[in-house]
């Protein structure tokens, strides 16, 4: 899925920007950081989908009522 690879390589960054200033993190912060990313990029597409599909619906009604009144 390129969501958890994009979430997974954010934290990859992370974890290297983390490193080069010389502190370390446990592994599983990383994998933790990589599922909040990924949930986040989540909840965005939701909301995106969302609002597509209002736009959609809203596509047909229009669509319906101009068939309704060419009849």
């Amino acid at each position: 899925m390129k969501r958890t690879k994009h979430a997974q390589e954010i934290s990859d960054r992370f974890r290297e920007m983390v490193e080069q200033s010389g502190d370390k993190l446990a592994d599983k912060h990383y994998q933790e950081l990589a599922l909040l990313i990924e949930a986040g990029i989540d909840t965005a597409l939701v909301e995106k989908l969302e609002k597509v599909a209002d736009q959609v619906d809203a596509m047909a009604h229009a669509i319906r009522n101009d068939a309704e009144q060419f009849s």
